[in-house]
């Protein structure tokens, strides 16, 4: 092979034999008389029915291959789809779940702030400032005493003999005190004796726990019989224990009489439920120090 020749080879300016001058004029001259057949007659040009054909014959094929494409491209969107339904489903559980808590707790938060607003109005009604506190256990069955404990204790100022009531009336009195906490004895323990006035008459007499829940009243003079209905209040000093005077602690449902030892017996039924105890108030002088909030006689919380 010359040089010349190998040369152009190398160069690519020799790719093989070329097409003829009058091939190329050929073709320039077919592609011209296309062109001018599909502008000058339209829609109508063999040109364009080609161009139809052709593409009716690809048509399903294009379908198809749409088809069997279309799941690949649809996977992200699907799994960007799921995860956000997900999170909506999840978001729509907590939504669930926290209105649920405040049906539950709505009843209960009521009864609260009812009992609070109770406390607010017993402390004017007695002129006495009081301690507010919450009973958080009962005394134990095998101790043959009815006690709760309350959340409050000496920090709280609470002592010793001090006077409990709530919104209903008379709960006991303080018999036990630690730093935190308290004991009260409940007024319908076989243990707890209270002066009591009936209120119709003023008659004196003693309160005794009973049975079923129920208290016993003896006044002193025999001879007077209680009305059932009447009111007995606390018959007390005007200390701050064991009890103070003016609480209302129940109504009388029955009497009886011993003729045999000529007295009368009355049987109260407390204000008091005594199984749903929760918020309760302590009487305590007015001005003693404490670390919560104190309801005062006049209303004032502070």
């Amino acid at each position: 092979m010359a040089p010349l020749d190998r040369e152009r080879r190398w160069r690519g300016l020799d790719d093989g034999p070329r097409p003829s001058r009058s091939t190329l004029v050929a073709l320039v001259l077919a592609a011209a008389t296309l062109m001018t057949l599909d502008q000058s007659t339209g829609d109508d040009s063999p040109v364009e029915l080609l161009r139809t054909g052709v593409g009716e014959a690809f048509a399903p094929v294009e379908s198809v291959t749409s088809a069997a494409v279309r799941p690949f491209t649809a996977v992200p969107s699907w799994f960007r789809a799921k995860d956000e339904l997900r999170r909506d489903i999840r978001e729509l559980e907590a939504e669930n779940a926290a209105l649920r808590e405040q049906v539950a707790t709505t009843d209960f938060d009521r009864n609260r702030l009812a009992e609070f607003d109770g406390l607010t109005r017993a402390a004017a009604d007695l002129g006495r400032s009081l301690v507010p506190a919450r009973v958080v256990g009962y005394g134990p069955a095998q101790s043959f005493t009815r006690t709760v404990t309350l959340d409050a204790g000496s920090e709280a100022g609470l002592r010793p003999d001090m006077t409990v009531v709530n919104d209903d009336g008379l709960v006991g009195r303080v018999v036990r005190v630690t730093q935190r906490h308290a004991t009260v004895l409940l007024v319908v323990d076989a243990e707890s004796t209270v002066g009591g006035r009936i209120g119709s008459s003023m008659e004196l007499g003693f309160l005794r726990g009973g049975e079923d829940g129920t208290l016993d009243l003896e006044l002193v003079d025999q001879k007077v019989v209680p009305a059932q209905g009447d009111t007995v209040v606390t018959w007390g000093s005007d200390g701050a224990g064991p009890y103070v005077a003016g609480v209302p602690v129940g109504r009388v449902t029955d009497v009886f009489a011993s003729v045999r030892e000529q007295s009368q017996r009355a049987v109260i039924e407390p204000f008091v439920d005594f199984s749903a105890l929760d918020v309760v108030g302590v009487v305590v002088p007015e001005g003693t120090g404490s670390d919560r909030a104190v309801v005062r006689a006049d209303g004032r919380i502070g």
